[in-house]
């Protein structure tokens, strides 16, 4: 069975995470989609009430299957996440709800490379949309929660420069050649 290393970057919502491995992924690198922006789509376009602004328990249990699957369904060579299964258990911290047992095992048992890119809040760059409605409070707030998780998995974080896309993509580029 061919190696997988399996790549996170995390940390809170408009701090350019999605932008980066846009332009690694055109650099030819896989990459996932983001299971909440995925499942809010999915959720819209059929109605749906797995929402975060609706039942957000019933949102983490959807992102989890995401999740699952995006881990699943990473095959040979470097596959780049965007954000991972410990993400579950954050967004269910920074929301007040309990983090069950089986979004715990997922966490815990699927595991990524050790080192995790974070992305760190950048109010210059954050924006709302449809999709990302959080406050920029809410968005820092998010990455502390994130690193504190994956902290507590036993990932080592490696903080992205507040840099422009391309720079970030060297950097990570860079560290991915470094191990």
């Amino acid at each position: 069975m061919p190696t997988v290393r399996r790549i996170v970057v995390t940390g809170g919502p408009g701090s350019g995470k999605s932008t980066l491995l846009d332009r690694l992924g055109a650099a030819g690198y896989t990459r996932s989609d983001e299971a909440g922006r995925g499942v809010i789509r999915d959720q819209l376009a059929v109605g749906g009430v797995a929402l975060p602004w609706a039942d957000r328990a019933l949102f983490a249990e959807l992102m989890l299957c995401w999740e699952l699957r995006n881990y699943r369904t990473a095959t040979g060579g470097t596959v780049l996440f965007d954000r991972g299964l410990p993400d579950i258990a954050g967004y269910l911290r920074v929301e007040g709800l309990p983090v069950p047992a089986h979004v715990h095992a997922a966490a815990r048992d699927f595991r990524y490379e050790r080192r995790v890119f974070i992305a760190p809040p950048w109010p210059e760059i954050y924006r709302t949309d449809a999709e990302r409605t959080q406050s920029p409070e809410v968005a820092r707030r998010t990455c502390e929660v994130m690193a504190e998780t994956y902290a507590e998995y036993g990932y080592e974080l490696v903080a992205l420069p507040k840099a422009p896309v391309h720079d970030r993509a060297r950097f990570v580029q860079d560290a991915l050649e470094d191990r």
